[in-house]
């Protein structure tokens, strides 16, 4: 799909996201695809809108994603010798000890909150103008996105900050999660009907569409249940839905259904193209954030970065971080499984080399050229979950990748750049000298299972990227429904859609493109363990480990701990700045 990109400059009066009072100039740039013909205020306010998904607050790697990974088995960022100690707020969100003046958390929330008031100023905006031809679509739009940044901020810390855009003189006020989801859901619902199809007014996947707004319903009756009551030992997931009409998991399989059964989208066979440069508009992807590497647009490499060694180098001017990894706990649920299309996958080059990375690699042809750069070789890793011993080019002191005599890239044992006698070696094992805190010494830096899911864009620099970022897409919804007919006690159904997600993955062509292997049976933590298959690194795995009761339980460096921590703090600043909040429990 052809992407029309404008630089907007915008002067709005937005209440800011502490205290949400006041007016400021908020001159944004922000780019949004053909959301009109002119630049009225109207277009540029929903344009900022869209631009805070994309500002850091979905794609970096500190924000939405930390919250939501970072304090599951399926990733932390421990400090690493010198690196990422940063006054320990990346490992206290792993341990369990993150306290309302932890940045993360007071990060997130700001950048939640933006959303939430450039949503507002935007719906204030398009109400303020005359009758527009789109003016009910973008209306729609914009109070979807509203839903959507409000429903992230009471998953995460159980209060959002509301206030009514018809009126300039309205207090702000808090919504509380108990009772804000049902109102998050007759509001989605009720846009239904001025809402685009994907794909007709010219909307895409960037754009909040009906089929964006039917997955943004079906996670909120999943999670409904943990809304009403965070607290409690379980949940009731057979509650009478909004309206009345069936249950919660009657109505998440009414909204996935409708996007299952959508001939718009099919599954990939090719699991990683969802997370490919590539992605653009690819047929799985239902709602996402738009990146493009220019300068117009924010947009962020973290989710293939922050895994990456620093001396593994996809071109000669780039490199990883050594950061980000998943626990001992998680890479054993793929016991038995390494041969699902989900696990990994090996690249091949044109000219028919595999690389397979386990020391039988001589080297690899030189022909894939970054794009955009003076002929800079691209080197591609392969994807997936990486343990082991790695292999690589290695960087010559003149910036040059080392090649063979007749002009391929030479492929070596590689070795840690910040300890450059300690093989990188991906160990699943994580052996901290302190079991209780994740702090690695400069001899331990190697350790822990690499997440090589999302390509790594080597375009212009270490942080920057082309690929689309999923907030829901197919898979997701297979998940969803297959957990909704788990707890209606309908396993038949959910086993055929587990089985449909594995049996229409296939593995690469070096083995045969085998397609992964059916269940003939399932168990609550065999589903549990699908969904971590299928969604692990896509901000998926805090709200399914409370849901299924694993969130509070002991694991690599996290106590067991008590259920206050299903929900994060509202921020000190916040608190301090603003008496409108009151702190969650035992904060």
């Amino acid at each position: 799909m052809r992407k029309k990109s404008f630089k907007l400059h915008i002067l709005a009066c937005v209440a800011l996201t502490v205290a949400m009072t006041g007016c400021t100039d908020l001159k944004e740039q922000v780019i949004d695809e053909v959301l009109g013909s002119n630049n009225s205020n109207p277009e540029n306010a929903l344009a900022a809108a869209y631009g805070q998904l994309g500002d850091g607050t979905f794609v970096d790697h500190g924000n939405v994603f930390a919250l939501q990974e970072y304090s599951t088995d399926e990733a932390l960022l421990p400090t690493r010798g010198s690196d990422w100690g940063d006054g320990g707020v990346w490992r206290a969100v792993h341990e369990f000890t993150w306290a309302p003046d932890n940045s993360v958390v007071t990060n997130t929330w700001n950048a939640l909150n933006a959303g939430i008031t450039k949503s507002l100023t935007a719906i204030s905006a398009i109400n303020g103008k005359a009758d527009f031809a789109n003016k009910k679509l973008f209306l729609a739009e914009a109070k979807g996105l509203l839903d959507f940044y409000t429903f992230h901020t009471l998953d995460m810390y159980g209060q959002a900050p509301y206030r009514d855009p018809a009126d300039v003189n309205a207090p702000a006020t808090v919504r509380k999660a108990a009772d804000a989801i049902d109102e998050l859901i007759k509001d989605v619902e009720a846009i239904l009907p001025d809402l685009a199809n994907l794909k007709e007014q010219n909307t895409h996947n960037g754009r909040f569409t009906k089929q964006a707004a039917y997955a943004l319903l079906a996670d909120m009756y999943l999670n409904r249940a943990v809304f009403k009551d965070r607290y409690a030992a379980s949940f009731k997931f057979d509650e009478a839905a909004v309206g009345g009409t069936g249950t919660d998991m009657d109505k998440v399989i009414e909204y996935t259904s409708k996007l299952i059964n959508d001939p718009a989208f099919h599954l990939e066979s090719n699991y990683f193209k969802n997370f490919d440069i590539s992605n653009t508009g690819a047929p799985e992807l239902i709602f996402v954030v738009v990146q493009q590497i220019n300068t117009l647009r924010n947009s962020d490499n973290d989710f293939a970065y922050m895994s990456m060694e620093r001396n593994q180098k996809p071109s000669p001017a780039n490199r990883g971080t050594n950061a980000s990894c998943i626990t001992p706990e998680f890479y054993s649920t793929w016991d038995n499984n390494h041969d699902d299309p989900r696990f990994s996958r090996h690249y091949q080059y044109a000219d028919g080399t595999w690389f397979m990375n386990d020391g039988t690699d001589v080297s690899v042809p030189a022909t894939s050229i970054v794009p955009n750069s003076a002929s800079l070789p691209w080197f591609h890793f392969n994807r997936g979950l990486l343990a082991g011993q790695q292999y690589g080019p290695k960087l010559l002191p003149n910036g040059t990748f080392e090649m063979t005599t007749d002009g391929r890239i030479k492929v070596s044992k590689l070795t840690c750049e910040k300890n450059t006698s300690l093989p990188m070696d991906f160990t699943p094992e994580l052996k901290f000298d302190n079991p209780v805190q994740s702090v690695f010494t400069q001899a331990q830096i190697n350790q822990g299972v690499r997440v090589f899911k999302f390509e790594f864009d080597p375009e212009r620099d270490n942080s920057s990227s082309n690929v689309d970022i999923p907030l829901y897409r197919l898979g997701g919804m297979y998940c969803m429904r297959a957990e909704a007919y788990f707890r209606k006690n309908q396993g038949d159904l959910a086993l055929a859609d587990l089985n449909k997600l594995r049996t229409t993955r296939t593995r690469e062509a070096l083995y045969n493109n085998a397609p992964g292997k059916e269940l003939t049976t399932l168990t609550e933590q065999g589903l549990y363990n699908e969904t971590g298959y299928e969604m692990y690194w896509e901000m998926y795995r805090r709200k399914a480990a409370i849901r299924f009761g694993k969130f509070d339980l002991a694991g690599t460096a996290k106590p067991a701990s008590q259920p206050y921590r299903r929900i994060y703090p509202i921020p000190q600043s916040t608190m301090d700045a603003t008496k409108i909040y009151t702190q969650n429990d035992k904060y």
